[in-house]
This record gives structure tokens, C-alpha cells and sequence, in this order.
């Protein structure tokens, strides 16, 4: 009974699934849950995937997507899947181990990925596309779904309504590279159409469904039919058939055509002539309306209208027939317009174009005329023409006979009238002349008026005016019974004996009647002539002068005059001359010599009635030889001036020829000359553009002209400043001797005061000096009893006014024991240990000084022992200097050294002395030197420049400000330096400073001061006397110097271009080419520029530093990295250099030991470089004093430990541009 019991209970607790996995769809992208739930767990649960175990973990390695969803103690093993994919597509198991007494147990479950369709097209046609196709054209329509899990179903719609085609045609493919399993499919749907009108603009409509598609977003695309076809029969509007028109009534056409694709272009045509092409549509309706006016051409005119598009086989018509009714615009009388009495007059009525015919009746002076024939003829432009004809007979006593057309259009009682008018013609009276009386005179120049009346006639007579047969215009004036002409006559020679004629006419005259009158006319003679025989006058012969004068009424009188004193004339005649008047003739003898070229004689001719002349000149040419005017003999020029020799010579014929003659030697006309030629001649001008002296010298000028020659002589002295032309070299005199010193001078004038002599500052000149001066320009100046003061130089100055003076120096030297130069820079000298060391000694002396040099009383022997060294060097014919160097200098060799130059008169000692290089020692005697209205010149004496190259720095002030500004001071060996940039009239205080790598020396205190100048009067002093008096500049003068300038300035512009252009490439190359060099504006910023300062700051580009005004705030910039710089004052300062000789210097040979040989240099390199060792990045070392009490340096043992102590190092080069201003 036991066993049964476990048995059973074994039985009843065994495991199972409490719910099992069911089959589970889900959509691509989503989430799908397998459930699995055990109960009575008593095995392992794991999952597998179309048999491959996942394992029994809750998160499944190498799936991340899958986890399983539940715990153990509840029994629920639950598979999620996330992000589900088709590869997820496939037969899931839940698999329970076996445990004891439990069998093992599975289930299956099927998971479905479903994935809609990736895309739908209807092919070869966008969405919303429309398809163009013409009627009962068969179309084909193919919808392609693709990339569905299961297949989609395709629904075709037209509109929204679903179709149902027999001809449709389905294919499902699968898509190529799906996997096994989890396959996708492609759709395609095919339909055939023939669309009708009825399919134009139908939407077709290819819908996929699916059921991972929501049932309210349907997948779909839509096209739309264009179906092609032709229009509707097309129709007329606003005119019915039968209707009737008047003319002038607006008439609005409309046709219109429905249906077609495209729309229907309608054309409106007037007797087959097309009209209108202007259509409108809307929707399926075509519209062209054509407004018009109705006039006569309308009548009975065919409108038509077509319709058509490009599915018309032929065009479609409509048509209508206008009628339009309308009177005769007028009517016209045509026939005689004048008769004489009793004549007959046939007369024609015509009517324009009407519809219906129009009648035509006729009145006659105010009657009615019944027996007119009349008849009516078809218009080419519509309607009727009506055409009338009557005769008229003119009755007597009539001026004028009225007739009247009327024409009636009866159907429209518009009645239309023309009147026409026939003149009754009568001859007029004759015509009579008012206003000149026959036989009068008139002055020529008034004004005559003349009037011609005629009276009666029917018309009045036509007045026309003749002048001898010539048709002259009038004034004419009309009243009822007469008429008049009246003419303005301004008189004048022509008017004379003239015939003036007057006829009357008119229609009823054949010959014109008329009036003549002859006038008389008063004229002054219009001009005179006068002839001259012979044609042309020479002096000594007999000459006649004859004057005719034009014609005159009544006779001129003739007279002579001579520049306008009347003279006595010969042989006063008169004759005929033209429109009646006279003509006067007068003649004059004369006897012609040279003296009457130029006269002018006048003839004079008057009418006395009228008090009026007219008069002719003739001014003598005489014909002779040219004749030159007086001028001096003597012309003196400027060296290096241009001169200009003008002459004049009178002759005639006045086109001379000149010729310039210098030594037998014709001079270069201005025609022939070139750039190169100086001396050339202009006619009469001989123009020599810059004076040589050598131009001195006769010249001639020959003038011809055709009746002969003459020649004038000049003489040209050319003036050129005095220069000197030697001067006696270097006198050498012993003491209480007499010196003579000479100069001589060349130059054009030379006088006894061109050559004078003077020393500054030399109290006794006039006492102890005498000057004489003989005829070759030698001037001598003798100095007596000479003494050391006298040494020096005197001065010969020439100046003979003309160009700037002359100066040169005349050494003077007396005999004298050396004399030491002792000056801050020969004082002291600096080296570094180990580098070489220089001292300079240098004397003046006569004769030139020897030098030896001692240390501590011992002699040193140079060029020997490869230690020391020395030059010697002349640098005049007083000074010298001697050079001793010192080799790999250590701390015993700095110290006190001596220097004895003698010569025959005595010795002088020095004691120079060697120090370890240092900051400069302040600059001395800083002076004003020159002052202008914007800027300061300052000169200095430099001090001990600390062994090393010292710059200057330039610190100034307002006296009325406390900031400073500062200026560093180009190049920088110089002692003299322009403040540029300064206020005018302003007082400034100027104080200076040397510098180095080492450091920098104090300011000086500040006690020099300037004062700029003002800028009107510095101006005025530039301008040069001569220049404000002289008004009167050649205009040659001021062109050529005003193109020399421009030229000038564009060359100076170019050049400036030019070097900007370098500058900045240069810069650009040093900026790319060298390390940062920031560190080393703090060489700009001591410890002395604390003060403050405000305005610009220095130029921030590296490598550049200008010599302009700057101004500096103390900047504290950080050390460099590569401790190339120490601490001083919270400044960082460039280690200097050491400096290391690869060859010894050059040695000159003293004048003194010429005979002495050179001695071997020391065994260093051979490039004769000087090079700066590089370091590298090492801590700075605490700054070391640089005196020779060093004790470290003092016990070094070796050179090289010195060398390691000192501050100054070779292990602490640094690179050669560093710390120095750029």
C-alpha cells in the first residue's frame, strides 16, 4: 500500500505545461511574446529555434534581442522578442528537462513576422501623375507592390469605385536574396483600358492591402486620365438670323464649343478673312468673343466661327449672315464753280453707299428742280450708290447762284445735304498807283511804300506787282468793292531808274490790266579800288597810285591820305557806271625810298548829297636788304644757366633766314637739333641751354632775304663760380718758425677779394697772419712765429659771387710730443672669460707717435707668444692708435694696462683697463644740436659701452607734461639723432640712455631742453631772396622743372613701392624662418620705464622695431621656457654670448716696425668666423657680479671650470639675434 501511495504521488506531481506556447504574429519592428508557463517545475527550461537550443539562462548570448520574461519559483518562462525581423520568422519550442520521476516535456509555437509592403508604383508613372492618351486608345496599366510578408492584395479603383476587370492579370514573385524562411514577395497587377470622353479626368487608383497595413491608411497611388478627343459642334450667340443692324449700333458675337481635349481654339472669320484668334476656356468650354460696331461693310457680310484641336479631323463651322441698314454718309455736288451770265452749268449729285437706295432731290437759287435724271448702282462696300444730274442757267443781275443736293433715305428718314456755289464773273476797274510821285528823288536806305487800288469786278481783281518784269510780293487789302496791294520798298542802288508795274485781273479778264513808274534813287559810292604801278617797289623809282571809286549818284568826290594828312592827287575824272550813277577816278605820283615801307596811303571817295564816304588803304612794301638793330657788343652768362641771345633785323620781304656762325662753324638749327645738341639757333634766337664755359667766344648771325644780306657779331663772356684748384698739402713747421700756406682759384671774374682765409676760433688771425694774392690766382697766407696753439686747420674760402663758395682745409701742423685721446670709450674695454680682449690706444702727434704697452710696470711682448697681440693704425696725419688683444682672457688678465706713445719731442702714457663685460655706462654732453619747426637734433658723447655693442634710448617730454615718450635711437653706433613728429612752438625736455644685452644704463637727469620753431617763419627763411624779387622766370624755365619734379616724384614713388614691397616679403621670410621672439620686446621695457606712460605701444610684429615714438606701460611678460633669460627686477634678460675668435684678427704692421716680421698666429680654425655657441635648455644660474673679486672664478683651476662659474659662459650662448633690438 506504500508503494502505491508514493506512487501516486509521484503521479500527481508531475510537471506540465500550465499554459502552452501558442503561434504568434507580429510585425516587423515590434514586440512578440511566446508564453510558456509550467506547472510542478522540476526540470531546466530553455527555448529553442527551429532546434537550435538557446540556452537556460534569461539572457540568451548571442541573440541580445531575445530574454525570457518570468522566474523559476513561479514557473513562467515567457520569450520576448524585440525588434522583431524576419529572421525571427521561424518554430519556437519550450523544452522542460527531465528531473526525477519527471519525464521531460516540449511545445511548439510557430512565430509569424509580418512586414507590409516597402513601396507601391503604378509603373512608369509618379503618383499623381496624369496620363495623356487619346480617345479608344487601348492603355495598360501595371501596379507594383513590393517587399511584402505575406503577399499583398492589389484593388484597382476608378474614382472610388472598385473595379472588377476581366482582363486583369496577377503575378506574385518572391524577392530575390530573402532568406529561406522568412520570405518577402513582389506584387504585380495588371489592367487594360480604352478610355472614352467620359474617362477624361478620371483618377485611377492601384490600392495594397495587407494585414500589417492599418485598415484606415491604406497603401495606394493615383494617376489621372487626359483623354484626348475632339470638340462640340460649335454655336453663335447675339445675333439671330433675319435680325436687323443699324450702322453705328454695337454688336457683341459669342461663340462657344463644349466638350474636347484639348479645349477647342475657336476662330472667328468676316468673309472668309480671319478676325479673331483670342479665345478663353473654362474647364471643357471654349470661348471667343468679337465685338464690333456696325458699319456699312456689315451688310450682308458671312461671320463664321470654327472650332478645333488636334483630335479634329477637319475644323467644325457655324456661320450667319448680317444685315445691316444705313444712310449715305453725304453727298456730292460736282460742276463749274463760276459763269458768266446766261452761261449753262451741267451739275452732278452723288450719294455715298446706303441701304435701301437713297432719293435724290435738287433746289436751285430756291426752287425745286423736277426734271433731274437720276439712277442707282450697287457699292463695292455695301449698299447703294444714287447718282443725279441737272443744267443751270445763269440769269443776269446775279453775283452768285445757290444749289442744294438733298439725299433721303426713306427707310431710315435721315436726310443728307450738299451745297454748291457758281460765281456770276465781271471785269474789274483799272488799277491807279499811290505814294511816289514820277521824277523825285529818294536817298538809297529810306524806306518807299507804294499802293495800287482797284475798284469793282465780281470776284475783285488779283493786284500783282512787277520790279522791271520781276513778280515782286504786296500787302493786299479787300473791301466789298474794291481791292489794294501796297509794297515796302527799301531802297538801295538796284531800285535806281527802276520800272514798277502794277496789273489787275481776275476770271472775267483775258489781258491783266496795269500802271508803270520809273523812280530815281540817290547812292553813295559802295567802294573804292586802288592799282599800283609797278607791281612791286624798290627805293629810287617813280611809283603811280591810282583810285576808282564805284558808281555813285550823283559823282563822288576822290581825295588822297597820306597815315591821314590829306595830299594833293591828279587827274579827278568821272564815266558811266552801273544802275545810272558815276564812276570817279584820282592818281598819285610817288618817289619810293626805304623810308616809305610800311606807309599807308588812303583813298577816300564821298557823295556830298548824301554825307557819305567809303575808303581803301594801301600800305608800301618796299622791298630792301635786312637791317639789324643796335645792341651791345658784350654778352655775359651764368655757367651751367641757360642763355638766350635775341636779336632783330627788319627787311622786306620779311621771311628772313638767319644763320649762326661760331669759329667758322655753322650752329645747329633748331629743326636739326637733337636731345644731345646744347647750343642751337631758333631764326633770330640763339638759345644755349646750359652755359659751358668753353662757349666764350665771337659769334655772328647772317640775315638774307631775297634782296640781299647783312652780319652782326656778338661776344659771349661766360661767368662760373670760383672753385679751388689747389691748396698746399700739410705744412710741417717746428715751433717759432714761419708758415706759408697757398691756394689757388679758377673762376670768371676773378678779383683781389674772391680768395679769402679764416679759422674759428682763433683770436690772433688779423695779428699773426698776412695775406697776399698775385695775378695766376694764387693767394698766400703766411702764419709767423707758429706755436703749438697754431696747429690745425685754416680755411681757404673762394667765392666770386656766382654759385655757392668754396671751402677747403689747409693743415697746418707744428711739431709736438704725443697727446693721449682720453675718452669714455678708450678708457675702458670688456671681454668675457675665455673670448679675446681689446684695448685701443690712440694719440695725435707730429711726427706720428710709437707705441708699447706694460702691465704692472713690465713690458708686454707681443706677437710672439700667441697671447698678445698688436696693430697699429693711421687714421690722420695726426692721429693713430694701437690695438693690443689678449687671448682666452681669465680673471688674471683684467686689470689696469699701460700705453707709452713717443715720438722725437717726448712720450704720453694711458692706463686702459679690461673688465668682465657689463651694462653701458650713461651717454655725456647731450646738446641740442639743430632745432626746426617739427623737429629736435640731438648729438651725444657715448660712454663705456660695456664691452658690447650699446644702443641709445631717447626719452622726451612737454615741459608742461609728465608723461614720456621714447624713441630708440638708428643705426646704433650713431651719436646724432632727429626727433621727428613734434609740436610746433613747443618746449620740450630731451634726457637719453645706453643699453645692451647686459642691462641698461640711468636717464640723464633732465636738463636739456628745445623749443620748437614756428612754421610761417621758417618758410619765409627757405624761400631764397632772389626767388621772391625775380617775377619774371622764363616760361621754358618753369615747364622743364615742373616735368623734372613729376618725373622726380614718380620715380620716388616707385622706389618707396618698391621697398615696401621687399620690407614686407622680408618680413614674411623672418617671420616664418625664426623661432617666437616674443621674449624680446621686453628689451623695450627696463626697469626705468616704471613711469607712466600713455599713447601708441610698440609695433607687436616680431622682428621689427621702428624708430618712431613709443610708448611703454611696463609689461611683465613670463620667462621663456628654454631659459635663455634671468631674473633682474622681475625683467628677463638675453645670457649674453660669448664670443670665440676661429682665426686671430688681422695684425696691421706699425709704419715704425716695418722691418719686423709678423709673428705665427695661435692654432685655431682657419674660417676667420666668429661664431656664438648655441645651448641648451639649462636652469638659470644666480646672476654672478661681473668683477674680478669673484672669488669662484679666481679659484677655478681650469679655463673650462672658469668658464662653468661665470655668468658669462660658454655653456649659456644663445642664439645671436636673441636679445637684441630688431
Amino acid at each position: 500500500m506504500l508503494v502505491v501511495q508514493s506512487a501516486t504521488y509521484v503521479c500527481g506531481q508531475q510537471q506540465y505545461f500550465r499554459i502552452q506556447p501558442r503561434d504568434v504574429k507580429v510585425h516587423e519592428g515590434g514586440e512578440a511574446m511566446l508564453e510558456c508557463e509550467v506547472g510542478n517545475l522540476a526540470g531546466q527550461v530553455q527555448w529553442t529555434k527551429d532546434g537550435f537550443a538557446l540556452g537556460f539562462n534569461a539572457v540568451i548570448p548571442g541573440f541580445p534581442r531575445y530574454s525570457v520574461i518570468g522566474n523559476r519559483q513561479h514557473g513562467v518562462f515567457n520569450l520576448r522578442i524585440s525588434n522583431a525581423s524576419l529572421e525571427d520568422d521561424a518554430e519556437y519550442q519550450c523544452q522542460v528537462g527531465p528531473s526525477r520521476f519527471n519525464k521531460a516535456i516540449r511545445a511548439n509555437a510557430n512565430l509569424s513576422v509580418i512586414s507590409p509592403p516597402s513601396s507601391l508604383e503604378i509603373v512608369d508613372h509618379p503618383a499623381s501623375s496624369k496620363i495623356e492618351i487619346k480617345e479608344n486608345q487601348e492603355l495598360r496599366l501595371e501596379c507594383h507592390v513590393r517587399n511584402s510578408k505575406p503577399a499583398a492584395k492589389v484593388v484597382w479603383f476608378r474614382g472610388n469605385v472598385e473595379l472588377n476587370i476581366d482582363k486583369r492579370e496577377d503575378q506574385v514573385k518572391e524577392v530575390a536574396g530573402s532568406m529561406r524562411k522568412a520570405k518577402r514577395y513582389d506584387v504585380w497587377s495588371r489592367i487594360t483600358l480604352k478610355p472614352t470622353a467620359e474617362d477624361d479626368y478620371a483618377d485611377y487608383t492601384c490600392e495594397a492591402r495587407h494585414e500589417a497595413l492599418p485598415a484606415d491608411m491604406p497603401m495606394r497611388t493615383t494617376v489621372q486620365l487626359s483623354v484626348l478627343y475632339p470638340p462640340g459642334q460649335p454655336y453663335i450667340e447675339g445675333y439671330t438670323e433675319g435680325e436687323t443692324i443699324r450702322r453705328g449700333q454695337t454688336v457683341e458675337l459669342i461663340c462657344r464649343s463644349r466638350g474636347g481635349n484639348p479645349p477647342a481654339q475657336l476662330i472667328w472669320y468676316k468673309n472668309g478673312e480671319q478676325i479673331r484668334m483670342a479665345y478663353r476656356t473654362a474647364g471643357r468650354v471654349s470661348e471667343n468673343v468679337y465685338t464690333f460696331t456696325a458699319d456699312a461693310s456689315d451688310n450682308k457680310a458671312r461671320y463664321k466661327c470654327e472650332a478645333s484641336n488636334i483630335m479634329s479631323t477637319k475644323p467644325l463651322k457655324t456661320e450667319i449672315d448680317l444685315s445691316v441698314l444705313f444712310s449715305p454718309a453725304h453727298v456730292t455736288i460736282s460742276g463749274p464753280t463760276e459763269a458768266r451770265v446766261g452761261d449753262p452749268v451741267p451739275l452732278t449729285c452723288s450719294t455715298a453707299n446706303s441701304n435701301p437706295p437713297a432719293e435724290i432731290k435738287w433746289m436751285v437759287a430756291g426752287k425745286q428742280m423736277r426734271n433731274a435724271t437720276s439712277r442707282t448702282v450697287v457699292s463695292p462696300e455695301g449698299g447703294w450708290i444714287t447718282t443725279s444730274n441737272i443744267t443751270a442757267i445763269v440769269e443776269p443781275n446775279r453775283r452768285s447762284l445757290v444749289v442744294i443736293c438733298h439725299g433721303l433715305n426713306m427707310q431710315l428718314t435721315e436726310n443728307v445735304v450738299s451745297t454748291h456755289t457758281i460765281n456770276v464773273l465781271y471785269p474789274p476797274g483799272a488799277p491807279i498807283i499811290h505814294g511816289y510821285m514820277e521824277g523825285t528823288s529818294v536817298a538809297a536806305g529810306t524806306i518807299q511804300k507804294m499802293s495800287c487800288v482797284s475798284s469793282g469786278g465780281n470776284p475783285l481783281a488779283t493786284l500783282t506787282w512787277y520790279k522791271n518784269d520781276k513778280k515782286i510780293n504786296s500787302v493786299v487789302k479787300t473791301t466789298e468793292k474794291s481791292v489794294s496791294a501796297e509794297i515796302t520798298i527799301l531802297t538801295n542802288v538796284t531800285d535806281n531808274e527802276a520800272r514798277y508795274r502794277c496789273e489787275a485781273a481776275n476770271s472775267a479778264t483775258e489781258i491783266p490790266l496795269f500802271e508803270t513808274v520809273t523812280m530815281s534813287v540817290q547812292f553813295a559810292p559802295d567802294h573804292v579800288k586802288i592799282r599800283r604801278e609797278p607791281a612791286e617797289f624798290k627805293p629810287n623809282e617813280l611809283a603811280t597810285l591810282t583810285c576808282d571809286s564805284s558808281s555813285s549818284n550823283p559823282p563822288a568826290r576822290v581825295s588822297w591820305w597820306r597815315e591821314g594828312i590829306p595830299v594833293q592827287g591828279l587827274f579827278n575824272t568821272t564815266k558811266p557806271g552801273l544802275h545810272g550813277g558815276k564812276i570817279s577816278t584820282i592818281e598819285l605820283k610817288l618817289n619810293i625810298t626805304e623810308e616809305l615801307n610800311g606807309i599807308v596811303y588812303t583813298c577816300q571817295a564821298t557823295n556830298e548829297a548824301l554825307q557819305r564816304s567809303v575808303h581803301d588803304a594801301i600800305t608800301l612794301q618796299v622791298l630792301y636788304k635786312p637791317v639789324f638793330e643796335q645792341m651791345a657788343e658784350l654778352t655775359i652768362g651764368i655757367e651751367n644757366e641757360p642763355l638766350v641771345i635775341s636779336l632783330k633785323a627788319d627787311g622786306n620781304p620779311p621771311n628772313i633766314a638767319y644763320t649762326w656762325i661760331k669759329d667758322g662753324l655753322p650752329i645747329t638749327p633748331s629743326s636739326a637739333s637733337t636731345v644731345q645738341d646744347r647750343i642751337i639757333s631758333d631764326g633770330p634766337i640763339l638759345n644755349i641751354t646750359k652755359l659751358s664755359r668753353h662757349d666764350a667766344g665771337t659769334y655772328s648771325c647772317e640775315a638774307l632775304n631775297s634782296q640781299g644780306s647783312t652780319m652782326i657779331s656778338i661776344n659771349i663772356s661766360v661767368e662760373y663760380p670760383a672753385t679751388i684748384k689747389s691748396v698746399s698739402q700739410n705744412v710741417i713747421i717746428n715751433p717759432s718758425e714761419d708758415a706759408t700756406l697757398s691756394c689757388t682759384a679758377e673762376g670768371n671774374p676773378l678779383n683781389d677779394d674772391t680768395i679769402t682765409w679764416k679759422r674759428e676760433n682763433y683770436p690772433d688771425f688779423d695779428i699773426k697772419t698776412m695775406i697776399t694774392y698775385d695775378k695766376n690766382g694764387t693767394s698766400y697766407l703766411r702764419i709767423g712765429s707758429v706755436t703749438r696753439e697754431d696747429l690745425g686747420n685754416f680755411q681757404c674760402v673762394v667765392n666770386n659771387g656766382i654759385g655757392n663758395q668754396t671751402i677747403r682745409e689747409v693743415l697746418l701742423i707744428v711739431k709736438h710730443k704725443p697727446e693721449l685721446v682720453i675718452t669714455p670709450g678708450l678708457t675702458k674695454f670688456a671681454s668675457d672669460a675665455g673670448d679675446s680682449g681689446r684695448l685701443v690706444c690712440r694719440s695725435k702727434a707730429s711726427p706720428l707717435a710709437r707705441y708699447t704697452w706694460a702691465r704692472n710696470g713690465t713690458p708686454i711682448i707681443a706677437n710672439s707668444t700667441g697671447k698678445y697681440y698688436t696693430s697699429y693704425r693711421q687714421l690722420d696725419a695726426l692721429t693713430s692708435e694701437s690695438t693690443l688683444v689678449i687671448t682666452h682672457v681669465s680673471s688674471s688678465d683684467y686689470g689696469n694696462y699701460e700705453c707709452i706713445a713717443r715720438n722725437e719731442l717726448g712720450f704720453s702714457t694711458a692706463s686702459p683697463r679690461l673688465e668682465v663685460t657689463s651694462s653701458p655706462d650713461a651717454p655725456d654732453h647731450l646738446t641740442v644740436w639743430n632745432v626746426t619747426h617739427d623737429s629736435v637734433t640731438l648729438t651725444w658723447t657715448p660712454g663705456f659701452d660695456g664691452g658690447m655693442r650699446a644702443n641709445f634710448r631717447i626719452r622726451y617730454r612737454e615741459t608742461t607734461d609728465e608723461g614720456y615718450k621714447y624713441v630708440d635711437v638708428l643705426p646704433y653706433n650713431s651719436s646724432r639723432f632727429t626727433v621727428k613728429s613734434l609740436d610746433i612752438d613747443t618746449e620740450y625736455v630731451f634726457s637719453i640712455m645706453a643699453m645692451n644685452k647686459l642691462g641698461s644704463s640711468k636717464y640723464l637727469p633732465d636738463l636739456v631742453t628745445a623749443k620748437t620753431s614756428k612754421y610761417n617763419g621758417e618758410i619765409k627763411q627757405m624761400i631764397p631772396e632772389d626767388l621772391l624779387e625775380k617775377q619774371d622766370l622764363p616760361k621754358v624755365v618753369i615747364i622743364s622743372v615742373s616735368v623734372i619734379g613729376v618725373i622726380l616724384l614718380l620715380i620716388n614713388i616707385g622706389l618707396v613701392a618698391g621697398c615696401i614691397l621687399k620690407k614686407r616679403a622680408k618680413r614674411v621670410k623672418e617671420q616664418g624662418g625664426q623661432s617666437s621672439k616674443s621674449a624680446t620686446i621686453e628689451m623695450y621695457a627696463p626697469s626705468s620705464y616704471n613711469d607712466t606712460v600713455t599713447g601708441e605701444t610698440l609695433s607687436s610684429y616680431p622682428g621689427t622695431m621702428s624708430a618712431k615714438s613709443s610708448y611703454i606701460s611696463a609689461p611683465s611678460p613670463a620667462p621663456p621656457a628654454d631659459g635663455s633669460y634671468y631674473n633682474m627686477s622681475d625683467r628677463y634678460l638675453s645670457y649674453p654670448p660669448p664670443l670665440d675668435y676661429q682665426t686671430h684678427p688681422p695684425l696691421p704692421v706699425h709704419p715704425h716696425h716695418a722691418h719686423q716680421h709678423a709673428p705665427s698666429p695661435p692654432p685655431l680654425p682657419a674660417n676667420g668666423s666668429l661664431l656664438r655657441h648655441q645651448r641648451g635648455a639649462v636652469v638659470p644660474p644666480d646672476v654672478l657680479h661681473n668683477t674680478s673679486q669673484n672669488q669662484q672664478i679666481l679659484q677655478a683651476q681650469t679655463l673650462a671650470q672658469k668658464r662653468e662659474l661665470s655668468t658669462f659662459g660658454n655653456g649659456y650662448g644663445v642664439n645671436e639675434q636673441e636679445g637684441h633690438l630688431v
